[in-house]
């Protein structure tokens, strides 16, 4: 029985370590997809805007792209809702990836609720927030 279990788990392990391993089609597929949501990051939501900080210049520190840090942005009232720090995003967004993809989706975050002002309630397509996510991913930052 232990030689069954064995053989078992080897074979299983081969198979994912197999299956895993992209083909040449996934990895130019995978580059497409970081280029869009690249793309839709920095020149469509300006998510820098708020979740990079900046340096003593009032500019984008490159060094710390898409970090995080306290937020920038002030209301022009008085707000019970306004967030007071940006999280990370850069490497590893908050939440699992389907939480993450579901806020830019849907603007509700993983909480169940929209998030904080001053962030925008996304509504884009399941393509572009993949897309978005595969780019913040792909910051190993």
């Amino acid at each position: 029985m232990n030689k069954v279990r064995l053989l078992s788990l080897t074979v299983f392990l081969l198979l994912v370590t197999y299956g895993s391993r992209p083909t040449h089609a996934q990895v130019k597929r995978d580059s497409g997809a970081i280029e869009r949501g690249r793309y839709i990051v920095e020149s469509v939501a300006m998510c820098e805007q708020c979740h990079t900080q900046r340096d003593g210049n009032g500019n984008l520190d490159r060094v710390h792209w898409l970090m995080g840090g306290p937020t920038q942005m002030r209301p022009s009232y008085t707000s019970p809702n306004w967030a007071t720090r940006e999280p990370r995003i850069a490497g590893v967004p908050p939440g699992t990836d389907e939480e993450f993809v579901k806020l830019l989706t849907t603007g509700i975050s993983r909480t169940g609720s929209p998030p904080n002002l001053p962030m925008p309630p996304f509504r884009m397509t399941r393509p572009d927030a993949e897309a978005v996510l595969a780019y913040l991913k792909s910051l190993n930052q």
